[in-house]
């Protein structure tokens, strides 16, 4: 991509959710992001020939402006938006911009869903991560993909708030339909300062990765 995201640097395992897509959806699979930020999943996405459904509610994110970067710097970025028209990738994306929480689930099924490090910032705790994890799951198609990493507890803090969870925890909300395909986490390892957060500091993640059985599979499981 010719224009760089904010995140572009920070550790993901999208890499691995890609190939899982590759392999359960077919190439022009309607795929959500749950916290699109400006893009960094989104646009690889959509220029793989993915219809793209971007959820994402901070105005700077979507619109662009001035932001902080390390070193007491100020710069201009570019929001989802404007880096979408910049790829010419405008028309493969559908960009919602509300609440995850307060959108009705049936008004936008798809075949995979992706979020990264979302449901861990504070404002996100006054809900149950059952809450977000339901959510997630009740977006996606039978025979689709659910796909999350997530920070897990580094610091005594973290250690008491559930949205700081393991792969272990995480995948007790999947039992029935679903089928946990990959579960990775790293171990704690140091992250340079970057947007949001100012200094170096350290992380640990975690990635869940499942599929929901289609229809002639969970019949297959009711009749045994």
């Amino acid at each position: 991509m010719r224009t760089q995201s904010l995140w572009e640097h920070t550790l993901t395992f999208f890499p691995q959710f890609l190939a899982a897509l590759k392999e359960h959806a077919t190439p022009d699979a309607t795929v959500a992001v749950i916290g699109a930020s400006d893009g960094k999943f989104v646009l690889p996405l959509a220029a793989a020939g993915h219809r793209v459904i971007a959820v994402e509610r901070d105005p700077l994110a979507l619109h662009g402006g001035e932001v902080s970067l390390p070193g007491d710097e100020h710069a201009h970025a570019k929001g989802l938006i404007e880096r979408l028209e910049l790829e010419g990738l405008r028309n493969r994306v559908r960009i919602v911009e509300e609440d995850f929480l307060r959108i009705e689930p049936s008004e936008m099924p798809c075949d995979a869903v992706w979020t990264s490090c979302s449901w861990h910032y504070s404002a996100n705790h006054r809900h149950p991560l059952a809450t977000f994890v339901d959510r997630m799951q009740r977006l996606v198609k039978q025979g689709g993909l659910f796909g999350a990493e997530f920070m897990m507890p580094v610091n005594q803090r973290h250690h008491p708030v559930e949205h700081y969870t393991s792969p272990e925890r995480l995948g007790r909300h999947f039992i029935g339909d679903w089928d946990v395909l990959l579960t990775l986490r790293t171990n704690e390892f140091n992250e340079r300062a970057h947007i949001g957060r100012l200094e170096d500091h350290t992380h640990r993640m975690g990635l869940l990765l499942a599929a929901r059985a289609s229809a002639a599979h969970s019949y297959e499981k009711k009749e045994t």
